[in-house]
């Protein structure tokens, strides 16, 4: 980095804002246009010009490009650690500054909340249907084989299967667990779920509904965490991740099943996808930031998409985004 081209980036309210959205979270270049009220265009050369200083990053995914912060006050080179202190600062002592920045996040929430509403609405009306829509996508068998061999190292324990659908994953590894706990957002597939489970030993599973960014779990609570073909729905994988690691047990595992990274936009459009897959860099990013040690991934190639199955080992650390339990909604 250098400071004048650090400085004549930072010299413009409009880039200001984008700096302090970027502080919470990775965000796509459309929703910036969203929240900031201007044309993508003009955002993409605000963007350009963070990105050609340092402060910020580009990632492209499908048609739609993400932004991340470059920076951080943790993070290097000096100069970066400089400017992420001097934006916090900022919003911290200017009362008008902060105001707007206020605004934005408000913003950002009611899109985000609506995206949301849009996917929550498209699991009610597809529940019935879901193992179906699911192998359109992918063949089950071969996956579900390649999981259960990526599982079968240790003792599965307590099993947490995060966006448990239909229950299918709960029943496949429920003979081989202590206890498992099937977590979903929407009512309609806890009651398939239930439906299809209650052939099971009593107490053998528990159905839980609610966020998978606010666990209703206290920290350690499990042996395995599980998503299977769920993460690609999060806005926010990062925070699901910090989650499915604050309830994992120091040694502990975690399974993600999901896409690669591919290119198909109908996905997003017609079926609520939220990231278009993702690629081994990204995971092992998010993996390691959530306190996991990665293992290497494994690849099972399909028409027309290729699924992957990334697998972990929580780290004996404290985690910057565990949280206190929530209380469960009833299902």
């Amino acid at each position: 980095m250098k400071l004048e081209p650090t400085l004549r980036a930072l010299a413009d309210p409009t880039r200001l804002r984008i700096m302090r959205l970027l502080a919470d979270m990775e965000l796509a270049v459309g929703e910036l246009a969203l929240v900031l009220g201007q044309s993508q265009p003009r955002v993409s050369r605000h963007i350009r010009i963070l990105c050609d200083a340092g402060l910020t990053e580009r990632r492209r995914e499908g048609s739609w490009v993400f932004l991340r912060m470059a920076i951080g006050e943790d993070r290097a080179p000096p100069l970066g650690r400089a400017a992420a202190r001097l934006l916090s600062a900022g919003e911290a002592d200017d009362a008008g500054f902060a105001a707007r920045c206020a605004e934005d996040r408000r913003h950002l929430a009611a899109i985000r909340a609506g995206r949301e509403a849009q996917a929550a609405a498209y699991f009610a009306r597809h529940a019935a249907e879901w193992d179906t829509l699911r192998s359109l996508h992918s063949p089950d068998a071969p996956v579900e084989a390649a999981l259960a061999q990526a599982l079968s190292g240790g003792e599965i324990g307590a099993l947490l299967d995060i966006g448990t659908g239909t229950g299918r994953m709960a029943e496949l590894f429920a003979p081989r667990a202590a206890a498992v706990t099937a977590f979903d957002k929407s009512p309609e597939m806890l009651r398939l779920a239930r439906a299809r489970l209650q052939h099971l030993p009593a107490g053998k599973v528990d159905l839980q509904q609610g966020d998978f960014t606010a666990l209703p779990f206290a920290a350690g609570a499990f042996d395995t965490v599980l998503l299977h073909q769920v993460l690609h729905y999060a806005q926010e994988p990062e925070a699901v991740l910090g989650e499915a690691a604050r309830v994992t047990r120091d040694g502990g595992r975690i399974a993600v099943v999901d896409l690669a990274a591919h290119g198909h936009e109908d996905l997003r459009t017609q079926h609520a996808h939220a990231r278009l897959g993702f690629s081994d860099e990204q995971m092992l990013a998010l993996l390691t930031a959530a306190g996991y040690a990665a293992d290497p991934p494994l690849a099972l190639p399909g028409q027309p998409l290729t699924v992957k199955i990334w697998t972990g080992t929580r780290l004996e650390v404290p985690h910057p985004l565990s949280k206190e339990p929530r209380k469960a909604l009833p299902a």
